[in-house]
Parts: C-alpha cells; sequence; structure tokens
C-alpha cells in the first residue's frame, strides 16, 4: 500500500493535479448556462473525466517534452519528470493513457465532442514545442485552457454559441496574464537556455505592463459573456469580483517578485470557484 500511495503521489506532483482547479470551473461555468441548471449527474461525471485527463495529458506532455530543460533549473530540478521518480516509460505510458481516456470520454459526451477530442489533444500538445521558437508559448496556453467552455458548451448543446466564445477569449486572456507574471520567475534562466518567453525578451517592465493589458481584456470579454448570456445581478458581480481579484494579484507581484507563487495559486485558484459559485446563484434566483 505504501508503494502505491507513494506513486500516486509522485504522479500527483508530476501533473500537479490541483491545478485544474484553474480550467475545471469555467467548463461548469458553460455547462450551467447552456443548461439553464442542472446539466445531470451523466455529463457532470464526464465533464469530471474529461477535464482531469485532457489536463493530466497537457502536463505530461509538457514535462516529458521539458525533462531535460527541467533538470538544469534549480526551480524544477526536482521534479519527478527530472530526479528518477517516474520513468520516460511510465511518463509516455501515463500519456497515451490519458489521451485515451479523453478520447473515449469524449465519444460518450457526443458526436461534436468525439471529433473535435482530436484536434483539442494537439492544441494541448504543442505548448512545450513554443517555447522553443516563439515567446508567444503565453498565448498557446491561454487558449488550452480557453477550450475549457467551449467544451462545456458543446456537451450540453453539441454547438458552439457566442457567448461561451466570449467566455473562452476571457480564460484565455486570464491565463495568457497569469503565465506572464509566472514566468517572471524564470527570466534570467530562458535568457541563458535561449528559450523564448516574453520576460525573457522584453523583460520585467514590458511583462507586468501587457499582464495588466491581458486582464483587462479578461474582463472586457467577460463582460461580453454575462450580456449575451442574459446573465443577471450575480453575473455582472462575478466579472466585478473577478476584476477585483485581477487588479489585487497585479498588486502582490508588484510589490515583491517572491510573491509570485501566491498570486498565481491562490488568487487565481479562488477566482473560477466564486465565478462559478455566483452563476449558480443566478440560475437559482432566476428559477425563483
Amino acid at each position: 500500500m505504501q508503494k502505491i500511495y507513494k506513486l500516486l503521489k509522485d504522479f500527483n506532483e508530476f501533473v500537479m493535479f490541483k491545478h485544474t482547479i484553474f480550467s475545471l470551473p469555467f467548463i461548469f461555468i458553460a455547462m450551467i448556462v447552456a443548461a439553464n441548471g442542472w446539466f445531470g449527474w451523466k455529463l457532470f461525471f464526464l465533464g469530471l473525466v474529461a477535464a482531469a485527463s485532457a489536463r493530466n495529458f497537457a502536463m505530461g506532455v509538457n514535462r516529458y517534452l521539458d525533462r531535460d530543460i527541467d533538470k538544469l533549473n534549480p526551480r524544477t530540478s526536482n521534479r519527478p519528470s527530472v530526479d528518477g521518480r517516474i520513468s520516460e516509460q511510465a511518463q509516455l505510458l501515463f500519456i497515451i493513457a490519458n489521451a485515451f481516456i479523453f478520447i473515449i470520454t469524449a465519444y460518450f459526451i457526443n458526436n461534436l465532442a468525439f471529433w473535435l477530442s482530436f484536434p483539442i489533444l494537439f492544441i494541448l500538445g504543442i505548448y512545450s514545442y513554443f517555447k522553443r521558437f516563439s515567446e508567444y508559448a503565453h498565448i498557446i496556453l491561454g487558449v488550452s485552457l480557453g477550450l475549457a467552455p467551449i467544451a462545456g458548451v458543446i456537451a450540453v448543446e453539441a454547438k458552439i454559441t457566442l457567448w461561451s466564445v466570449f467566455l473562452a477569449i476571457g480564460v484565455m486572456f486570464w491565463v495568457a496574464g497569469f503565465d506572464l507574471l509566472y514566468s517572471l520567475q524564470d527570466m534570467e534562466f530562458d535568457k541563458k537556455m535561449g528559450l523564448y518567453s516574453i520576460p525573457s525578451k522584453f523583460g520585467a517592465k514590458c511583462t507586468l505592463f501587457l499582464s495588466k493589458i491581458f486582464h483587462s481584456l479578461t474582463v472586457l470579454f467577460w463582460l461580453f459573456f454575462v450580456i449575451e448570456s442574459k446573465l443577471g445581478f450575480f453575473g455582472y458581480l462575478a466579472v466585478i469580483v473577478s476584476a477585483v481579484m485581477l487588479y489585487y494579484e497585479h498588486l502582490i507581484v508588484n510589490r515583491d517578485f517572491k510573491k509570485i507563487d501566491r498570486a498565481f495559486f491562490t488568487v487565481n485558484g479562488y477566482l473560477g470557484i466564486i465565478f462559478l459559485f455566483l452563476t449558480v446563484l443566478e440560475v437559482l434566483f432566476d428559477k425563483i
């Protein structure tokens, strides 16, 4: 049992499973709005499995492809993909298994979800390559998580709506914006290794400014989402709360780069949960 527990712990660290909290709320936000309420236990379960397997696949590919780079970075040199706790063969098996689970889960959702599962996996898998030749890798990461609300509305309605596109674009800029802040930690290392990132190419000051622009666009597109989906008071409140939290995130980072982890994990993790909670309240009060 101890060996099994240790293996599960290592794989949890390998993919940082707790970070699923960034995309999962927005899948369910889209599903709730599309269904105008509860969408059923079947889609709830399939949504959880699809979200978890997609993210496991993406993180697995990222860790596998970056293992040589991570080995040289003091911040990442103790990752399970680097220090020998998880073999390369086990990493590949994990990636393939999660891709298979995602495709099968999409098949049981609907035909559109199934056929789109293949290009979605492709997009999720190419992020790691971009940092080797383009500083726009931050945008690709944003696109990857921005697919979450699109997947949510496809699961319920088997189509892509305009409001879900607005929500997805907001998620894209949100993720790209906080990834810019997170990348400040590796700015000097990226320069040394010749890796492409906006901090390494344009510096901290430009990165902070661009992150503020991205997060301003996040709030704008989430406002478009609320308007287009015809949400009411709690929908607008979710946008306002998100704007305040993003402002607070930038205050933290501007004061001290050493607190980037706090801004990245704590603020952004709660943001998605609060947005989901307020969306649920909106639907509940709308039905009263």
